[in-house]
């Protein structure tokens, strides 16, 4: 049985097993991820396996930088992507893309106790990070609050309302909306 039928038979047993299963997912007739945890956790974790031409006889390419793991620690990866190196060697020639979902499956809580529960916040910064935050700083500080963009015609209604044209102002044209104001600026507490 040459490499192709092979891989065309386990793209069947892989579709009749997971039919339904909402967490695999067929990226292509090569290319298939598996999502573990729930959604929205720092400990949930989508693990890619790509087929070679010459897979199941050769290693198949197992991908955790997707971005769905940007949270997951490097660290974390690395361990994981070991666990899964030294399974593929004791499969090789057979199919494996199965048994390797399912490993991660049963070792799940082993290969994420590394893995913070929360997001990781470190006091030192990668130069990337100081480069962006003191360009940042050179740029003039600016009012994150977007104004409303008025077009032409509703400018020059504005304009008219006012009376502009006669120079008088309408009675109020100056006056502070108070409760936007402190809703903006934070009222002092008793």
């Amino acid at each position: 049985m040459t490499c192709k039928e092979q891989q065309e038979e386990e793209l069947e047993v892989l579709q009749s097993i997971y039919d339904g299963d909402e967490q695999f997912k067929v990226v292509s007739d090569t290319v298939f991820q598996y999502k573990y945890g729930e959604d929205n956790s720092y400990k949930s974790l989508m693990v890619e396996i790509s087929w070679g031409d010459n897979y199941p006889e050769a290693a198949p390419d197992i991908n955790l930088d997707t971005f769905y793991n940007k949270h997951i620690l490097s660290e974390v990866k690395t361990k994981i992507k070991e666990a899964l190196d030294e399974q593929v060697q004791d499969l090789l020639e057979t199919a494996m893309t199965y048994t390797l979902f399912e490993y991660v499956k049963e070792n799940y809580d082993d290969l994420l106790v590394d893995q913070p529960d929360a997001p990781v916040i470190s006091n030192s910064k990668s130069e990337t990070d100081q480069n962006q935050s003191s360009q940042q700083d050179d740029l003039p500080k600016k009012n994150r609050e977007r104004k409303e963009q008025l077009s032409k015609h509703q400018k020059r209604r504005m304009y008219e309302k006012m009376g502009n044209a006669t120079g008088e102002k309408p009675r109020g044209w100056n006056w502070v909306d108070v409760v936007k104001h402190l809703s903006q600026t934070g009222g002092q507490d008793s």
